[in-house]
C-alpha cells in the first residue's frame, strides 16, 4: 500500500511543528516541509490563504492526501496513512 502524500507547513521556532515532522521521519515517510517563517512573501500569502480556506490558525498545518490536519494529532496522522 503506498503512502499518500503528506506535506507539512511549519514554523521552524515551534515544538509541535518540531513533533509533527520528527513524528513522519520516524516512520519514513518523506513529508514536503514548507517552513512558513523562511518562505518568501509570495509563497506565505499562498499558505495564509490556504490555511484561511481550511480555517487553521497555527502550525503544524498537515496536508495527508485531500484531507487536512490542524495542529500536532498523531492519532489522527496514523488512521488518515492507514487510508481509514
Amino acid at each position: 500500500m503506498s503512502t499518500p502524500p503528506v506535506t507539512i507547513y511549519s514554523l521552524t521556532t515551534c515544538g509541535w511543528s518540531r513533533k509533527a515532522k520528527e513524528y513522519f521521519k520516524q516512520r519514513g515517510i518523506k513529508a514536503f516541509v514548507i517552513e512558513y517563517d523562511t518562505a518568501g512573501p509570495d509563497l506565505q500569502r499562498k499558505i495564509n490563504a490556504e490555511m484561511q480556506k481550511e480555517k487553521a490558525d497555527g502550525f503544524p498545518f498537515v496536508r495527508i492526501g485531500g484531507r487536512v490536519i490542524k495542529g500536532y494529532d498523531p492519532a489522527t496522522y496514523d488512521r488518515l496513512l492507514r487510508g481509514a
